[in-house]
């Protein structure tokens, strides 16, 4: 394959459009899960890719494995499984496009995949691996995203990780802790938030990647900061992007994070570098791609089907920028 796999949930969104006369939520379905999200844009812009997960044998499941087959996204490695129901997130939105989110996944069929159901030759055809925290908060895909990463190290993958902490997934938050520095231990390139780094270090973006590169073996952090943009980081050049947000209006701010990092990634293997050889005008050049891609990605809602197209990332580099939009 010689592209990107990636391990963890596939699930639906239900996003709150409006209220209805008794004041509840009315919600509309968008196929969604961070893994999926990033895959998204990582296809999107050249890329070949493939996800391992694990989703209902139901009507949802069908139809996310559908999504997926439409984006270029290989469904090789995704299982249907009879036994347990698709995950799904309720997401209700302020007036900024900014996000609550609860989950019916009490287990959800993503929380299932074992290790043993993992189809390997995926890995072993990538260049890169990618997890987040999901993954880590239940057994047994919990220990399936532990022995992932280190078959995928021990064939040298580069290895890629996004906290993507979501709170009322976490009984402990403790815990939550544990798990996320064992995944930041793992990575090469890291996508973390300065919501997540203050959880986590209560540090400064800057200060947290400073540690991070100093206490971890990643080569490259990118840290989002919402409206502001984005911090980036490696052992060579350092520097801050700014949101290209000119004429942009966010109405949904799901799965941003997720497209900035696959799209950060899609130009670090298009540059053909590794990440830590990469220099400043580099850095710079695919920070603005990435804070471009989800700029853009905040004004549709969902987060598999709110990629945008590349020409339209490009155009947006040539506008004018300004604070308004984010990503985390």
């Amino acid at each position: 394959m010689s592209g990107v796999v990636a391990l963890g949930e596939l699930l639906i969104d239900f996003t709150s459009q409006k209220l209805n006369a008794d004041g509840y939520p009315v919600l509309e379905a968008h196929p969604g899960g961070a893994p999926a999200n990033y895959l998204a844009a990582l296809s999107k812009y050249g890329v070949k890719t493939a996800l391992l997960a694990k989703v209902g044998q139901d009507v949802f499941g069908r139809l996310l494995q559908s999504t997926l087959e439409q984006c270029g996204i290989s469904t090789q490695g995704v299982i249907q499984d009879a036994d347990f129901f698709t995950t799904l997130a309720f997401v209700t939105l302020d007036a900024d496009g900014d996000r609550e989110f609860s989950f019916a996944r009490k287990p959800g069929a993503d929380t299932q995949l074992s290790f043993t159901e993992l189809d390997h030759s995926l890995i072993d055809q990538a260049e890169v691996f990618h997890f987040g925290t999901l993954s880590l908060t239940a057994e047994p895909v919990r220990s399936a995203t532990v022995q992932a990463v280190a078959y995928a190290k021990k064939q040298l993958k580069l290895i890629s990780f996004d906290p993507n902490l979501r709170l009322p997934l976490w009984a402990d938050l403790s815990e939550a802790k544990r798990q996320i520095l064992w995944g930041l231990a793992q990575a090469d390139v890291i996508k973390i938030s300065a919501e997540e780094i203050a959880f986590l270090f209560d540090l400064t973006p800057e200060k947290g990647a400073a540690y991070l590169l100093s206490n971890t073996a990643a080569q490259l952090i990118f840290v989002t900061l919402g409206k502001a943009g984005c911090f980036y980081a490696s052992h060579r050049a350092s520097g801050r992007q700014a949101n290209f947000n000119a004429g942009i209006k966010t109405v949904d701010t799901t799965g941003a994070g997720d497209i900035f990092g696959g799209s950060a990634m899609s130009r670090i293997l298009a540059s053909g570098l590794a990440p830590r050889d990469l220099n400043q005008a580099q850095l710079q050049q695919i920070a603005a791609f990435a804070c471009a891609a989800a700029s853009l990605s905040t004004t549709r809602y969902g987060g598999i089907m709110s990629v945008p197209e590349q020409a339209e990332v490009e155009a947006l580099m040539q506008a004018p920028i300004d604070r308004h939009g984010g990503q985390d």
